[in-house]
């Protein structure tokens, strides 16, 4: 698989809505897996691969809510949007509160399943990407000096260059000098783009 090309997996243990769903995928130009068990999705799914994972409820063996533990276990963040059968709403609705993105009750119409499965992959690249800058934030903030990384919290709170002196019982100079290196080793242009980024990476950003 392309690592940069959204795979989409129908894990589903009935082979009529299998083929059915994949070949409808499939002409709306997306790239399918079909896995007839939770067993098979798990075998062939991959943490870096994006894309989102169009999960049945009930299914042999194990089933759809086991299955989506196992991922969260498995660090398996792709999307996951569940379908369910009229009488299986409750625990389709168990499943949204542990991650799922979406729910859809059969029958459904095909180009609905279509366009949540482009949100779930938009939502998934995001998320990727959101993961990627918060991994480069945190590798930057590994090349800062511990005063360094004191003067990038104070200056990330707006705090002026005198203030931030005198909190830390040094000449102003000598804090314009580290918040220029702050910046620098942070590859930020300001104070201000500096917060935004602790600030998401606070928030979870990855």
């Amino acid at each position: 698989m392309n690592p940069d090309v959204p795979v989409i997996f129908i894990v589903d243990d009935d082979e009529a809505v299998r083929d059915a769903l994949a070949l409808h995928l499939e002409l709306a130009g997306l790239i399918v897996r079909p896995c007839a068990s939770a067993a098979e999705f798990l075998a062939a799914a991959d943490p870096d691969q994006p894309g989102c994972a169009v999960i049945d409820i009930r299914m042999p063996g194990m089933d759809g809510l086991t299955l989506q533990q196992e991922m969260i276990r498995r660090g398996l963040s792709l999307p996951v949007i569940v379908i369910t059968g009229h009488g299986d709403v409750p625990a389709a609705v168990r499943a949204f509160r542990a991650g799922a993105v979406d729910f859809l009750q059969k029958p459904f119409d095909e180009d609905l399943l279509i366009e949540r499965v482009r949100e779930a992959c938009e939502r998934d690249r995001i998320e990727r990407q959101a993961g990627v800058e918060a991994a480069e934030i945190r590798h930057r903030m590994t090349l800062l000096t511990p005063r360094e990384r004191e003067v990038m919290e104070l200056v990330a709170q707006g705090l002026p260059n005198k203030t931030i002196a005198r909190q830390l019982d040094i000449g102003i100079r000598t804090v314009e000098t580290h918040r220029a290196r702050v910046l620098e080793k942070m590859g930020m242009s300001n104070a201000s783009e500096l917060a935004r980024a602790l600030t998401r990476l606070e928030q979870g950003g990855g």
